[in-house]
């Protein structure tokens, strides 16, 4: 029994065990092979199949989901974020050619809600099952006096397993490859703290508010769940090389496709060459981002680039197209001059 103090204090012992009965079938759902614990425990465990795995290197991921929270916050919308703690960290790992195998979460809440929790975990299972990975452990902390009591945070943590000769880092890019954008859902994860204070400061807007430009409330545009394209990539990787690929996240397309380029390249993005969602050029409108601004801190539309041989571009793009929703051939790679930028955004 939960000690009545620490209860008065603000934190509630007895919530632990209803949390875990509550959440158990929802985290076992996820359970792929290598799983040979269940949740409870002071750590998860996980066997290596290493059939056909020559040389194993592990592949590791954290990150969060920023302050889109304040949107679910302010929406009492709990069930998508999960998918992006998922996305942003299994995104990363399947840049470097790595498989998915099992990911932890760390939920930290001013005042647990048992509800709030369900549906983050389904949501972070959900990611789970996209990605083809295993939710083998977490933590859940109440924190009263350091998060407001409606609040929390969260962070998730991925590991994933590539052959040694089959890691992609970039050094293989080349002056003409091609440079392949897959589509984004919207802003996925980054860019929020501008985009609320343009909507909600300058705007005035709720979270219910409609946008026509948007033809969907505030809402529904700004937790629509971050796109986890690990299946499609994993899929291409089994029969075509990839020289290169980046997440585009937080520092837009400057700073993530800049991370993947020998010095002696440069990505040229041909602006036009995709159809960009509407939230953007609402927020270019709406807050008087100047386009430089706008490619170094959204997506804008990409949420993933491969770069790829010249003469395959059209039929990796063809085959990226059958399970992705707009897959576009965005650029090339072109010498680097002394001094200049790795990225330039060109007009088609």
């Amino acid at each position: 029994m939960a000690g009545e103090q620490y209860r008065e204090s603000g934190v509630d012992l007895d919530k632990a065990s209803d949390l875990v009965s509550r959440i158990r079938p929802i985290v076992r759902s996820t359970f792929r092979g290598g799983v040979i614990t269940d949740i409870g425990g002071f750590g998860g465990l996980f066997s290596l199949n290493l059939q056909g795995v020559q040389n194993p290197v592990l592949v590791s991921s954290t990150d969060g989901v920023g302050t889109k929270l304040k949107i679910a916050f302010m929406a009492n919308r709990h069930d998508t974020v999960g998918i992006d703690l998922v996305a942003m960290c299994v995104n990363d790992i399947v840049v470097q050619g790595a498989r998915p195998l099992f990911f932890l979460d760390y939920l930290a809440f001013g005042r647990i809600d048992l509800g709030v929790v369900e549906q983050l975990v389904t949501g972070i299972a959900a990611g789970c099952k996209k990605a083809g990975c295993s939710l083998i452990g977490g933590e859940t902390a109440e924190m009263p006096g350091f998060y407001q009591p409606d609040e929390y945070d969260m962070a998730g943590f991925a590991v994933g397993l590539v052959d040694n000769s089959q890691i992609i880092d970039g050094s293989s890019i080349r002056v003409g490859d091609r440079i392949i954008g897959l589509a984004s859902s919207g802003l996925h994860s980054n860019g929020y703290s501008l985009a609320r204070r343009i909507i909600f400061d300058k705007l005035g807007l709720k979270p219910d508010s409609l946008v026509p430009e948007l033809n969907r409330t505030v809402a529904e545009e700004l937790l629509e769940p971050t796109v986890i394209y690990v299946e499609p990539v994993l899929h291409l990787l089994r029969e075509h090389g990839v020289h290169g690929m980046a997440h585009i996240t937080g520092g837009g397309f400057y700073e993530n496709i800049a991370r993947i380029l020998p010095r002696t390249c440069k990505a040229r993005i041909r602006e036009g060459s995709w159809k960009v969602p509407p939230i953007f050029s609402f927020l270019q409108e709406k807050g008087g981002v100047p386009r430089e601004e706008m490619y170094s801190v959204f997506n804008n539309g990409i949420g993933f680039v491969l770069v790829v041989e010249p003469s395959e571009a059209e039929d990796i793009a063809a085959i990226l197209g059958a399970a992705v929703e707009g897959v576009h051939i965005i650029g090339e790679i072109v010498p680097k001059e002394p001094g200049a930028g790795a990225v330039d955004i060109v007009g088609r």
